[in-house]
Parts: structure tokens; C-alpha cells; sequence
């Protein structure tokens, strides 16, 4: 069973009649769910997930001002709640996972993730956030919430960047991609450099996939989970089946062999198999720019298409 069902079964077999017989004066305030960290909010959880961090277990969030007269004595409450569950062993908690679920303070919940407990107000606030806690921040499943403050700061959030934000954050992931894949990776390999190679294709299959992420408005999880969560998004799975093929390329040194500084300066190396990927990827990326009205250049080298891009913010102001 996937953690999230898991975790609302027990919410509603044990979490609400507690909440509510022991504690119904601050029931009215509760939201209950499973958020943040751990791949079972992503819903990513497999049998390798349950060796750790995993079991019945939710979180109830309340306002700071009723977490300090109620929380201690609910989070014993929540303690007391059966360890075992439809057969499963009571939750299995690391060291580092502490304070993942239980009764937790709402504001603090969302400081802990995007530094602030008010939605951003403007978009400097919105470029000093980290993508993947954002991502964090709004994963999982919601319950309930009775009072509606902590789904309000959630929809804000997964209202996702401003245009001008958005805009500025695909820009930036793009000419990654492009100087990693489409630059470095062909540098590297002319000079026998093979890590340097090694790091640019990592860098290229990193920030495309951010890059899928961005054009399809969803906040992209951290590296571990990025192409678990492409699956889910148009063009997604497509990209990512093309990126798995760029481990399976045999060695392409023999490909470089001889290249002197001028070869392939101005055409591509396609004896080097990678680098048909990394263009084929490239081109999936340009169609969806298109689709999206944000370029209409017939140009596969990301790079150039970037000045279109943060020239649609200067036309939207």
C-alpha cells in the first residue's frame, strides 16, 4: 500500500477520533495530512521506501497560538495511537527523519521549507526560493482542514511562479542545458577530458529535465526524484526515455579520436551517439517552446532562443 492511503486510512481509523473526543476545543483549528519530506508524499515509495521513515503515521498542523497550548499534550496523544495498522509495523523513523509527521506547528512547517510562513509578495522573494522545497512544500494530500489556513498558504504556492519569475527561471535552466550538452560536452570530449564529459552530461540530463519541469508549470522535486516525477508530465516520459539512452551509448571516445581543434566547431559529431540524444532531446524542448508561444525559431541550440524568452517579459510589463 502507498504510504499517502496508508497514512489517510490511519488519520481517519485513529487521528479524527482522537482530534475529536480529546481534543475537540482545538479540533476547529486542525488540518491533517502527510506533506514534506520522503518519497511517500511524492507518492514515489516502493517496497525499497519501507526500510525507513515509513509506517501509520500523519501530521496535523496548527496555528502557532494554538501548537503552544495544545501541541505537547496532543503530540502525546498522537504517541499513544496504536504503532501497528492493517498489518503494518508501527512507523520506522531515522534519526534525520524526527519531526516529519505528528502534530507539527503550521507556520513553522513552512518556514522550514520556503524560509517564510506568507505566501511570497514579489518576485525577488519568489527567485530567492529553492525549487525542490517549494516542490516539498506542496506535495502529499491535505486531509482536512477545518480552519483553511494551511490550505491557503498551499494553493498560493502551488499557484505557481509569476510570469516574470517563470520566465526568468526556464531562461536560466535552458542556457545550463544548452552550455552543459550542446557546448562543454563536444569540449570536453576534442580534449580527452573525459570526467569534464561526464560532469556536462550529468549537468545536461539535470537541467533538461528542469527545464520539462518548468514548461509544464510543475516545481521540480530534488535530483533524486526527477525523472520518477517526468513520467507524469506531457513530454515527460518522452524526454526521459531519451535521456536513459545516453547511459546505454557505448564508449564514444573512439568517436573524438584524432579531433583536432577545428572539427565539428560549426556541425555536430554524429558518430558520437550522445550527442544524437542530447540534439533529439533538444528538439522535444524547441517543439514544446513552440507549442507554448514563448519562440518560434527553427534553431535546436537552446542558447538562442533565450533572448525570445526574457524579451516576452519585457513586452508583457
Amino acid at each position: 500500500m502507498k504510504g499517502l492511503e496508508l497514512a489517510e486510512k490511519y488519520y481517519e481509523a485513529c487521528g479524527r477520533p482522537m482530534l475529536d473526543t480529546q481534543f475537540p476545543e482545538a479540533a476547529k483549528y486542525a488540518a491533517a495530512g502527510l506533506v514534506g519530506h520522503g518519497s511517500e508524499c511524492f507518492g514515489f515509495d516502493d517496497e525499497i521506501s519501507m526500510d525507513h521513515d515509513y509506517g501509520p503515521s500523519f501530521c496535523i498542523w496548527l496555528p502557532r497560538e494554538i501548537y503552544e497550548r495544545y501541541g505537547a499534550r496532543m503530540q502525546e496523544a498522537y504517541d499513544a495511537l496504536p504503532g501497528e495498522f492493517m498489518g503494518f509495523a508501527a512507523r520506522s523513523v531515522e534519526e534525520q527523519g524526527r519531526g516529519r509527521v505528528g502534530i507539527l506547528c503550521l507556520e513553522d512547517f513552512y518556514r522550514e521549507f520556503i524560509g517564510r510562513d506568507v505566501p511570497p509578495a514579489s518576485a525577488g522573494d519568489w527567485l530567492a526560493l529553492d525549487e525542490s522545497s517549494l516542490a516539498a512544500a506542496v506535495n502529499g494530500r491535505v486531509f482536512e482542514d477545518r480552519l483553511g489556513r494551511f490550505s491557503a498558504m498551499r494553493e498560493s504556492l502551488l499557484g505557481y511562479y509569476p510570469r516574470e519569475v517563470w520566465l526568468r527561471r526556464l531562461a536560466q535552466s535552458m542556457a545550463r542545458a544548452a552550455q552543459a550538452g550542446q557546448y562543454n560536452y563536444a569540449r570536453a570530449m576534442k580534449r580527452g577530458e573525459r570526467l569534464a564529459a561526464e560532469m556536462a552530461l550529468t549537468d545536461f540530463v539535470r537541467e533538461s529535465m528542469r527545464t520539462v519541469y518548468l514548461l509544464n508549470r510543475t516545481y521540480a522535486p530534488y535530483d533524486k526524484w526527477l525523472k520518477r516525477g517526468l513520467a507524469a508530465l506531457p513530454a515527460g516520459a518522452e524526454i526521459g526515455d531519451m535521456l536513459d539512452l545516453l547511459y546505454t551509448i557505448p564508449d564514444p571516445a573512439q568517436a573524438w579520436a584524432g579531433a583536432s581543434p577545428d572539427d565539428y566547431r560549426y556541425c555536430l559529431n554524429t558518430d558520437d551517439g550522445r550527442v544524437l540524444i542530447i540534439e533529439a532531446v533538444c528538439n522535444v524542448i524547441v517543439q514544446m517552446l513552440h507549442e507554448r508561444e514563448l519562440s518560434d525559431l527553427q534553431d535546436n541550440f537552446l542558447q538562442n532562443h533565450i533572448d525570445t524568452i526574457l524579451g516576452k517579459i519585457q513586452r508583457r510589463a
